[in-house]
């Protein structure tokens, strides 16, 4: 059984079995669900960021279900707020959106929405290896900001139809950006970089047009299983 308790009128709160361990998460069907996506955060972040929050929010308004998960257990965050390893480990934090995938599969819920998955700076790393992984499940992936360069050794076997949003003026993003999108094997690939947008896309309408974008990607490859 999945222990849940209403936390706001369009969010759940969940427990993810991912392997030996579980994480926390919030997850959100609207009504009339066309698919679900999972959400990567990025390093040094966790299922809270106000990012990640907001673009779920758009989401769900496009009736897309959502789940956003702490990829880290509340001991492991401990450990990383001081040691920062664990944050850029793409094989753990790839394993626990594998065992996320896989739960999500299984529960009721969400077991005939089809999948996708929204990444954010390392967490977009994270997704496009996970992918690699599942690549029967997984039918659409985003990537605000991210960091491909870090499942470099996975690209060529990532066949998910792939988006790739960077900010203009994101300078050293945009160059993992571009050479990542020529080493993905996925027949449908994009790069879009929003112009005037840094890192974080934190100028007037940056954050918008990203959920704009990636509610237009994930409306168009995901579709009831």
């Amino acid at each position: 059984m999945n222990q849940a308790t209403a936390t706001q009128s369009s969010e759940e709160s969940v427990r993810v079995t991912a392997g030996s361990v579980t994480l926390e998460g919030d997850l959100g069907i609207p009504e009339g669900a066309r698919g679900v996506v999972l959400f990567a955060h990025g390093s040094g972040s966790s299922r809270h960021s106000p990012r990640n929050r907001f673009v779920a929010e758009q989401l769900r308004q496009a009736h897309l279900a959502t789940l956003l998960i702490d990829l880290l257990t509340e001991d492991e965050e401990a450990v990383d707020r001081y040691t920062a390893h664990l944050r850029f480990d793409i094989s753990l934090l790839a394993d626990r959106l594998v065992g996320a995938t896989d739960w999500l599969a299984q529960d009721g819920r969400t077991a005939n929405l089809a999948l996708g998955y929204f990444g954010a700076s390392t967490g977009a790393g994270a997704a496009l290896a996970a992918a690699a992984r599942r690549p029967d499940r997984v039918r659409a992936i985003v990537s605000r900001g991210g960091r491909p360069d870090l499942a470099r050794d996975v690209l060529p076997a990532v066949q998910t139809p792939t988006l790739l949003i960077v900010g203009g003026d994101d300078e050293p993003v945009i160059g993992m950006n571009q050479e990542a999108l020529g080493q993905l094997a996925a027949p449908e690939k994009q790069l879009v970089i929003i112009p005037g947008a840094s890192h974080l896309f934190e100028e007037p309408g940056k954050l918008e047009e990203v959920a704009r974008l990636a509610a237009e990607w994930f409306v168009r490859h995901l579709k009831m299983i």
